[in-house]
């Protein structure tokens, strides 16, 4: 197998071992519990709370960094993290999700826990062993991967739960967890060598490091950039089921359409941009993909409760612009990365991204209860565009050569 297809497929097998749970928990979910009849406050608070733990995932990224070793690569993290994601995730087989919800929440957050840091080690082995110029085709492979994890588990959840019931479903979720297992041993790439040292040499370096890359400006912009450039997308992502559910769509038509014109929608975006990226300037494919996305969302606010054809297609077109921006602002965060500071410095932008689907999650749940739909999007995706300033204080070709 050539080493560039076995590469692009590592990493999209990886993705999409997080992208199935990510699919369950937070688009397959949060439809069900409002043709339920929960609040829509509600459903954006529990989402709020379930994505903290990859918001604060850098807290843990310096352990990885200064104890992974030739005997503990980074691929020992991914699948210790992976084992434990299906382990959290087996005893709600045995639990009413309604009498035992307490405990059912509690084996999530774990699962998220274990889910977050995952994260962190896949996205440092790639930082680690993906040249500089294939960063953009990797990331959309990645961006593939974990959507289709997400179309299987989100959308086809809801297309699947009344024939297989929710106990199968987790089944195969766990089954899917554990599939890149096999993929990462098989074709898992060798890491660079780690410099020589004590655990407590390689911590002291890392401080020095850590010291310098806090001192530079980009670090803080990229941060920014992070925080807030996502917020429109994730605000109209979390809400889209409640959302169309209450425009009228049925639990059966909107998995329907979040099981494949939007995950299609996105990996069409995906591999797009990645190709784009490898070619130009990663700060102005981010800047384009992201004002694209803002005129969608705002497209869709002005028009809301028009034909629902049209709705659906605005969606469709914002997803395509959301899988284009994703995949070329996470090439410029791994341009942005210090190497020597992979898993942490990676991460605190990854974590910056997940803070923003948290923040958006709260924010827009309180402001559709205040203003409606149409006026919440509307606010969120100017949120988004004033990323725009951060990119374009960004130096280009990031910190590494091209």
């Amino acid at each position: 197998m050539p080493t560039s297809f076995r590469r692009k497929f590592l990493f999209a097998s990886l993705y999409f071992s997080e992208g199935a749970p990510i699919g369950f928990l937070w688009w397959a979910l949060p439809t069900r519990l409002r043709a339920s009849g929960l609040e829509v406050g509600d459903i954006t608070s529990l989402l709020g709370i379930l994505v903290l733990p990859w918001a604060f995932k850098f807290l843990g990224a310096p352990f990885i960094d200064i104890v992974r070793s030739r005997r503990w690569p980074l691929r020992a993290w991914v699948a210790s993290c992976q084992i434990l994601m299906g382990v959290f995730l087996l005893p709600t087989l045995l639990l009413d999700w309604r009498a035992d919800f307490a405990l059912i929440a509690t084996l999530l957050i774990l699962h998220a826990v274990a889910a977050a840091t995952q994260d962190v080690a896949v996205d440092a082995y790639a930082l680690a062993v993906v040249p500089v110029e294939q960063r953009g085709s990797i990331n959309a492979w990645m961006q593939t991967g974990m959507l289709i994890g997400r179309s299987i588990f989100g959308g086809g959840a809801l297309l699947l739960d009344a024939r297989i019931g929710p106990a199968a479903t987790i089944v195969l979720l766990v089954t899917a967890i554990w599939s890149s297992l096999a993929v990462l041993v098989l074709a898992g790439e060798p890491e660079p060598a780690r410099p020589p040292g004590t655990i407590a040499a390689r911590g002291r370096a890392f401080l020095a490091v850590l010291r310098d890359v806090l001192r530079r400006r980009t670090t803080w912009l990229v941060l920014a950039f992070a925080a807030i450039g996502g917020a429109g997308f994730e605000s109209v992502g979390l809400l889209v089921g409640p959302y169309l559910i209450d425009r009228g769509f049925s639990s059966e038509q909107i998995g329907g359409f979040l099981f494949l014109p939007t995950v299609a929608a996105m990996i069409f975006g995906a591999l797009v941009a990645g190709r784009r990226a490898d070619r130009s300037d990663r700060r102005r494919e981010a800047a384009l993909g992201l004002v694209l996305m803002a005129a969608t969302i705002l497209a869709l606010a002005a028009f809301d409760a028009q034909a629902p054809w049209l709705t659906l297609a605005l969606l469709a077109l914002l997803y395509f612009f959301i899988g284009a921006f994703t995949t070329a602002s996470y090439a410029l965060y791994m341009d942005m990365t210090d190497r020597r500071l992979g898993a942490t410095q990676l991460s605190a932008y990854m974590s910056a991204t997940n803070l923003c689907e948290s923040g958006s999650a709260f924010a827009v749940g309180a402001l559709v209860t205040s203003l409606g739909y149409a006026s919440a999007f509307s606010v969120m995706a100017m949120v988004s565009l004033a990323g725009l300033l951060a990119l374009r204080l960004l130096p280009p070709g990031g910190l590494t050569p091209r």
